[in-house]
């Protein structure tokens, strides 16, 4: 009983310190059927054992040769606990709340339309621009080092008619960076801004081959 004086014969406490190096609850049960001491709880006994020295030898490591106790056992988790994991696929809370599903469409902070193709990781593979889309599947895929460049300034019109295909490289131009930027020419002067900005790239690459 805490807080009481627990008083123990000097053959009990020799019994103990012979078998110092059992588990504590092991050896407080055997103890107390050995002695028919009923009234030496598992704290009184703990209590002995602590000011006597009396250690089990355990450290808490696992010594080296020595078998894990969940060896073989895969992902072992506590009993019940198995209430709370998440299964496959499954979304709870705020992640439930902004789920938005395949085929949603949304317009992007530059302005560009985009479709939910798949909720596969990164996140920002799930999306797609939707001109691209529907460029692709009437042409195939865009070439390395090439992108789309919207004809009409209308990046909701995602018409493939309404993309060309342009290299990167040729962007500045279009920017305006050394002339009239197409966006902000009119509509009647744009063609004529797009087929110089390619015949300039084509000089330039052309040039570059010279070279070597």
């Amino acid at each position: 009983m805490k807080g009481r004086h627990v008083p123990y014969s000097a053959a009990e406490l020799a019994w103990i310190e012979q078998r110092k190096e059992q588990p504590r609850r092991q050896l407080h049960a055997a103890f107390c059927e050995a002695f028919g001491r009923s009234d030496v709880s598992f704290d009184n006994f703990k209590a002995l054992c602590t000011r006597r020295g009396w250690k089990t030898g355990r450290t808490g490591r696992i010594e080296p040769g020595a078998t894990p106790h969940n060896k073989g056992v895969k992902g072992w988790r506590a009993p019940g606990s198995e209430k709370g994991w998440f299964r496959k696929g499954e979304r709870r809370g705020k992640a439930n709340r902004l789920y938005k599903p395949i085929g949603t469409e949304r317009v992007n902070r530059d302005g560009y339309l985009e479709r939910k193709v798949n909720d596969d990781m990164p996140l920002q593979a799930r999306w797609r621009a939707v001109h691209l889309i529907e460029w692709e599947r009437v042409n195939g895929p865009v070439p390395d080092g090439h992108c789309l460049k919207c004809l009409d300034g209308d990046k909701s019109n995602t018409d493939p008619s309404n993309w060309a295909l342009v290299p990167r490289a040729m962007l500045p131009r279009l920017a305006g960076r050394w002339s009239l930027g197409y966006d902000e020419a009119p509509p009647e002067l744009r063609p004529t801004i797009l087929a110089a900005a390619r015949l300039q790239h084509a000089a330039r690459e052309r040039r570059k081959g010279d070279k070597t």
